[in-house]
């Protein structure tokens, strides 16, 4: 199974319409959580809105997630070492204030797990071998022993 998330916040329609387009075949089972969309799929179920539980259950089931590249399901997807496929939004599409998915993009696009489709046509180049990705190497819920000595250090002093 697929999971598409994209927030509650903003719609992302070209990335939803995107994924119920390439699954018109209906190839995969997949599940979309469109958020406040113009676009309702044809192709997959869908919802709106997500109880967080029923997320983290559609997270921890789905063999892939797609995302706009909103931090939230970026690290849950990593948790639960999950392949990942991040699209950013863009400002110029009315998909968000400011372009500050593109930059996590770049930040994030040389991860173990994360893989990058700047626009439609990347995500159908990946979606194309989808079966090949790989999920990273997880992280935890908790900050390491070394991240919480250096807080302690920098505070005291």
């Amino acid at each position: 199974m697929i999971f598409v998330t994209v927030g509650t916040q903003l719609p992302f329609d070209r990335l939803v319409k995107t994924v119920d387009t390439w699954n018109a075949a209906k190839l995969v089972e997949l599940y979309l959580q469109v958020g406040p969309s113009e676009y309702k799929p044809q192709n997959a179920e869908f919802s709106v809105f997500l109880e967080p539980a029923k997320a983290d259950q559609l997270f921890q089931q789905a063999e892939i997630i797609i995302s706009h590249a909103g931090m939230g399901s970026i690290l849950t997807a990593l948790r639960y070492q999950k392949p990942i496929i991040i699209m950013p939004r863009l400002a110029a599409q009315g998909e968000h204030r400011n372009d500050h998915q593109l930059a996590t993009c770049k930040w994030l696009g040389n991860k173990s797990g994360i893989h990058v489709a700047q626009n439609e046509m990347e995500l159908l180049a990946i979606l194309s071998d989808y079966q090949s990705l790989k999920g990273g190497d997880g992280i935890s819920n908790f900050a390491s022993p070394e991240l919480i000595d250096n807080l302690k250090t920098f505070f005291s002093a």
